[in-house]
């Protein structure tokens, strides 16, 4: 019989003898993974390595590239993000759809200048700062036939940095631009250019007295300088970075930049934003006298070269005074009828008038006040006899 305490000294000498086996063990393989695996060290080892490529001062910025660096400091202050929120109407429903260009601060009262394209149609415009502070916008005043539109937040005057406006009368091809916008969402991006040519024509959709007119937007500045969707209504400066455009539209078959991009010289900027401000419109002077259609006048047209017909005369304007007549219905005798067209303007001063583009800019480049002369064709023929001219008077809109 054995002794129970034994038993616990008979385990203790078994356990000792496992122990030991297991060390033994281990012992072998971490040998054996030493011999097979020699490298399995060093695949773990996370020391540097003893050389490294030494960084080479570059040394100061190229001059243009400094002078690239300090515009874009100046006048990115100087441009803002446009969001716009229109309702398209879809068949049998609504939908409200987002837009997005780009502005800039006109002065310290909180004026944006943008494109007209960029708002037509909005029910709501947000300006986002520099800064990244959201305001709400109101539309002071648009020019569809100028592609501009002037808006207008209630920021404080010290977030807001006007840009320098300089002039687009003695640009030349070759000079350098850049372009500062929102092109896609991205905000306040810069790409840079040339002045590719110069006094471009661009269309621009407008309606008149309930007519559709195609109306030119002249003296456009083109670039190679990239526009792209979202760039509309920023600015493009010289080198000196004073504002000499505004970029408006691209020719491109994808949508995207294609090295062909637009720009409203800054001298009509100029010229007609305070008008905007003021009026909310252009104030474009008249003679009183309201136009028939391209297509109507050409229908009246016999045998000149195109010219603008005179649909009706006020009574009190200064095309009555000056004995200009409108489009009228004859009754004849029998009681019959038949109409009996207008004068066809066809001369503005020196300026040859073949259509309702060439009436509109013609009195886009005068202010009331101003007497011009007039050449008229009274009656289906052009000759002597019924070619005539007249002085007229330019006067203020009778609307404002």
């Amino acid at each position: 019989m054995l002794d129970s305490h034994q038993l616990p000294q008979r385990n203790s000498r078994a356990g000792s003898l496992l122990r030991l086996a297991v060390l033994l063990g281990v012992a072998v393989v971490s040998f054996v993974a030493a011999r097979l695996l020699p490298f399995s060290s060093e695949a773990t080892d996370v020391s540097p390595p003893t050389f490294q490529q030494p960084i080479v001062a570059r040394g100061d910025l190229a001059e243009d590239e400094a002078a690239t660096i300090e515009l874009f400091r100046r006048n990115a202050q100087c441009v803002v993000h446009v969001a716009t929120r229109e309702i398209d109407q879809l068949v049998g429903s609504e939908e409200i759809s987002e837009g997005a260009g780009s502005g800039f601060i006109w002065d310290r009262k909180g004026h944006i200048v943008t494109n007209n394209h960029v708002v037509d149609d909005s029910f709501q415009i947000h300006v986002i700062l520099p800064g990244g502070t959201v305001w709400p916008a109101t539309l002071v005043g648009r020019a569809p036939s100028k592609d501009l539109a002037v808006l207008k937040i209630e920021a404080p005057a010290d977030l807001l940095v006007p840009v320098q406006a300089g002039t687009s009368s003695n640009l030349q091809v070759g000079q350098k631009v850049f372009a500062i916008g929102n092109p896609f969402g991205l905000d306040r991006t810069l790409t840079t250019g040339v002045i590719s040519a110069l006094d471009r024509e661009i269309d621009s959709y407008q309606v008149h007295e309930g007519t559709e007119t195609n109306r030119k937007i002249g003296g456009v500045i083109q670039t190679d300088a990239a526009i792209n969707p979202g760039n509309s209504g920023g600015p493009i400066l010289d080198s000196a970075g004073q504002l000499i455009g505004v970029s408006t539209a691209i020719y491109s078959v994808s949508g995207a930049s294609s090295g062909v991009g637009f720009a409203i010289p800054v001298d009509t900027v100029r010229r007609f934003v305070p008008e905007l401000i003021a009026h909310g419109k252009i104030v474009r002077p008249t003679i009183g006298v309201r136009l028939s259609s391209d297509r109507t006048s050409a229908g009246a047209n016999t045998t000149t070269d195109g010219g603008v017909l005179i649909k009706h005369v006020d009574e009190t304007s200064a095309a009555a005074r000056a004995g200009l007549r409108g489009t009228r219905v004859v009754i004849g005798r029998r009681g019959d009828s038949h109409v009996q067209f207008g004068d066809m303007i066809v001369q503005a001063d020196e300026n040859e008038i073949r259509n309702l583009n060439d009436w509109y800019s013609f009195l886009a480049s005068r202010k009331p006040g101003d007497e011009i002369a007039i050449t008229i064709v009274r009656g289906p023929f052009s000759t002597a006899e019924t070619r005539k001219t007249v002085k007229v008077v330019l006067e203020s809109p009778t609307d404002l």
